[in-house]
């Protein structure tokens, strides 16, 4: 067996690889790179989950981001146990293929009770009293303690948010190699974040002097990495789940959805909250995709002619055009709405700001019903966003209840960019880097297939 690494370099495409990325061109010169051939909706749990099982959405279930759970009428979004995925992931099939065989899974979605070898994943402490504190939780457990020791606690406030920086990857890439060293397993996959959230926040426009210094950070990372491999004479590959477009603004489906009278809510001390199982029709917006979820199938005509009149609205897949993309599953909406390339789906569904739910202005990633990327930000109209803050931390420190309530409720033109729908131009899209060239299709890699490449560059 060939030891072999895989970087996820999220957001990376053909045309970001170039003189601000002299390690990715390095290496794609020494081996090769294809596009990637991804799938609907080209988000990070679907997409990783195809990676990892060749499988469509409708076989592993990963249909997005999140989804509406029917038996709670609740929605979810970035859960995190391995159990919701079906198919054979890629460390089974190389485990059928010699017993040897051992993996380390750092930090791709769904890494929790992963029957991977080592694993490692982003997991804060929630505290009774509100606090959020960061963590990651590791397999197994005693590998959490260990890589604190060595790299300090994982900077999650790095990770995701207004504050988001490098220094997530960097910790990442750091855990990467030092699981390498000292348990040497055959296959490793890591992932690096960083570049998505810039390109989130200014587009993916080589011109910017923001994206300039992100690839060159996420380049330095890799370029670490790849030295590691290299040294201990592994095979590296480098993968991205999708491209991101530039976008102007975003489609308030669910504000449509409540105007026509199909979406419900429920006041709580003042605030609306979504009443998913009250409501006849509402969407989970996640980036470029939404799944529409319609409770009588008598309204899902009505419901795809409404959706199919908003402005931004390219494509709203029924069933059969659910079965042509693989996303004919149970956990699908009755409906997968998709925007045109320069525009994303809110889930704001408040018609008053007055009444807007009290976790809309935090970075609440599992309370929102739908991806927020305005968490990236703090609201411009806040003057001094560094005291601001900080006031609200110090009264925090002293036993003060406090929100950070510091994201908005309104500026969706913040937001540079976004992902979800299939791109138009290949070099726009995700990428395969191969340092065994020979190994490489002539044209595209499906994201399918990408499990089959990974084994040949173990197995030969």
């Amino acid at each position: 067996m060939k030891s072999t690494l895989v970087i996820l370099v999220v957001g990376l495409t053909p045309s970001l690889v170039g003189k601000h990325t002299p390690n990715l061109k390095r290496l794609t010169a020494a081996g090769g790179m294809r596009p990637l051939t991804t799938v609907l909706p080209a988000v990070t749990c679907t997409a990783q989950s195809t990676l990892l099982t060749g499988l469509m959405p409708s076989g592993h279930g990963a249909v997005a981001n999140g989804w509406y759970f029917r038996d709670l009428s609740e929605v979810w979004l970035w859960r995190q146990s391995n159990r919701l995925i079906g198919g054979e992931k890629i460390w089974e099939a190389g485990r059928k293929r010699d017993a040897a065989f051992t993996c380390a899974k750092m930090f791709w979605w769904y890494n929790m009770y992963a029957s991977a070898d080592w694993s490692a994943t982003p997991r804060p402490i929630y505290c009774a009293d509100g606090r959020k504190i960061p963590d990651h939780y590791a397999h197994p457990s005693e590998l959490r303690d260990e890589l604190d020791a060595k790299l300090g606690r994982f900077p999650l406030f790095k990770f995701w948010g207004p504050a988001t920086d490098i220094t997530a990857s960097k910790w990442i890439a750091g855990s990467t190699e030092h699981v390498m060293t000292t348990r040497d397993p055959t296959l490793t996959l890591t992932y690096l974040p960083h570049l998505d959230y810039d390109i989130q926040r200014y587009g993916p426009d080589l011109s910017h002097p923001a994206v300039q210094t992100s690839l060159e950070e996420v380049d330095a990372v890799v370029g670490g990495l790849v030295t590691a491999a290299e040294r201990d004479g592994r095979s590296v590959i480098v993968v991205s789940e999708y491209g991101i477009t530039p976008v102007s603004d975003a489609i308030h489906i669910n504000r449509a959805l409540r105007q026509a009278a199909l979406l419900a809510v429920r006041d709580e001390l003042g605030h609306e909250l979504l009443d998913a199982g009250a409501s006849r029709a509402f969407a989970v917006s996640d980036h470029q995709v939404a799944h529409v979820y319609v409770r009588d199938p008598a309204d899902i005509a009505s419901v795809k002619s409404l959706i199919e009149s908003l402005d931004g609205v390219e494509v709203v897949l029924d069933a059969d055009g659910k079965r042509e993309n693989g996303l004919d599953h149970e956990r699908s909406g009755e409906l997968v709405a998709v925007s045109r390339a320069d525009r994303w789906f809110s889930y704001y569904y408040w018609l008053d700001d007055d009444h807007a739910p009290d976790f809309a202005r935090l970075v609440e990633i599992h309370r929102k019903p739908g991806y927020d990327p305005v968490e990236l930000f703090v609201d411009p109209a806040i003057r001094n966003p560094k005291l601001a803050v900080g006031w609200r931390l110090a009264k925090r420190a002293i036993g003060m209840r406090s929100l950070l309530d510091v994201i908005s409720l309104n500026d969706v033109t913040l937001v540079k960019g976004s992902h979800g729908r299939l791109t138009d131009d290949p070099n726009d899209g995700p990428l395969v880097i191969s340092s065994r060239g020979d190994l490489l299709p002539e044209g595209a890699v499906a994201a399918t297939d990408f499990k089959q490449l990974v084994l040949e560059h173990v197995f030969g």
